[in-house]
C-alpha cells in the first residue's frame, strides 16, 4: 500500500466522521422527560357537619349531622371529631341549636346545647310560651306515672262554703292540654323505667298570662295533674278555662256559693 492510498483511506475515514457528526447535529433533540410531580396527601379528621339547615332552637336529629373530612392541622377546638367522640351522631340527636346554622356548616360546641346542661330548658321552649314549677306529690301526679312530654289537664280544688255556712271541696279544669316540660330535673324520660316515683316539681309549658292565673290559684288551693291519652292532643297548646279567663276569678279570696250562684269574695 503506497502513500497516496494511505491519504485517500484517511482522508476518507475523516469526511465520514465529520459527515456523521453534521447528520447527528441536524436530527430532532428527544424531549425532555416530564419531573414527575410528589402530591403530599393532607392529613384530615372526620367533623361533625350539619346536614342541613337548622334554625336556633331546633333539635338537631339524625337528619342534621353528617361526619365530613377536615384538615387536621389547624382545627379549633370547638369542633367535634370522631376521633374524640365516635358516637356524636346518636349522642348529638337530642342537642339543640343556640344559632341558626346552614347545611355543611362544622357544628361547634358552643354554638350547640346537650340535653342536660344550662340553658337547654329556655333553648327548647317555643316562642311566646314560658315555663313555670309547681309542686307535685305521687298523689297529684297519678302516682309518678305524669313523665316529661306528656300532657296533663291542671285540675284546682278548693273548699267552697254553701248558704248554710257548711265547707265543700269544689275541683274543677282550670288548664287544659298542658305539655310536661320536665319533672324535678328531668327533661326525657328514660327507658328502663316508666315512672317517676320521687317526682316533687312538675315543669309546665304555658302562655305568660296562664302562668299568672296559676300563680294566683297556687294560694288558694290545691292543683293537681290529670293525665291525658296521647291520642288527646288536639292542636298541641295549652287552653286556659273559660271562666278564668276574667282576673277576677283568679283572686286568691274564697269563692262562696249560695243559691247555686259562685261569687269570688276579694283576696286578703
Amino acid at each position: 500500500m503506497n502513500r497516496m492510498r494511505i491519504l485517500l483511506l484517511a482522508a476518507a475515514f475523516l469526511a465520514a466522521v465529520v459527515a456523521a457528526y453534521v447528520w447527528t447535529g441536524l436530527l430532532p433533540k428527544p424531549a425532555p422527560q416530564p419531573t414527575p410531580v410528589v402530591v403530599q396527601k393532607n392529613d384530615t379528621v372526620d367533623v361533625l357537619v350539619t346536614g342541613r339547615n337548622i334554625p336556633p332552637g331546633d333539635r338537631l336529629g339524625s337528619t342534621g349531622l353528617q361526619w365530613r373530612a377536615w384538615p387536621r392541622e389547624g382545627l379549633p377546638p370547638e369542633m367535634i371529631t370522631k376521633d374524640a367522640m365516635p358516637d356524636a351522631l346518636e349522642k348529638m340527636q337530642a342537642a339543640r341549636a343556640r344559632v341558626s346554622m346552614v347545611a355543611g356548616e362544622p357544628i361547634l360546641s358552643n354554638r350547640i346545647i346537650a340535653p342536660g346542661e344550662s340553658g337547654f330548658l329556655s333553648a327548647i321552649l317555643p316562642e311566646g310560651m314560658v315555663a313555670v314549677a309547681i309542686a307535685v306529690s305521687d298523689l297529684t301526679a297519678v302516682g309518678g306515672f305524669v313523665l316529661p312530654n306528656d300532657r296533663v289537664d291542671v285540675v284546682f280544688t278548693r273548699s267552697v262554703t254553701d248558704r248554710n255556712g257548711n265547707k265543700n271541696a269544689v275541683s274543677e279544669a282550670v288548664l287544659t292540654n298542658v305539655k310536661v316540660l320536665a319533672i324535678n330535673q328531668t327533661l326525657a324520660s328514660g327507658t328502663d323505667n316508666a315512672t317517676v316515683p320521687d317526682a316533687q316539681t312538675a315543669v309546665l309549658e304555658l302562655t305568660l298570662k296562664q302562668a299568672e292565673v296559676l300563680g294566683k290559684l297556687l294560694t288558694a288551693g290545691q292543683i293537681s295533674l290529670a293525665l291525658r291519652s296521647i291520642a288527646d292532643e288536639g292542636d298541641g297548646k295549652p287552653q286556659l278555662a273559660q271562666a278564668y279567663k276574667n282576673p277576677a276569678r283568679a283572686q286568691s279570696g274564697p269563692l262562696v256559693v249560695r243559691y247555686g250562684l259562685e261569687r269570688q269574695l276579694p283576696g286578703q
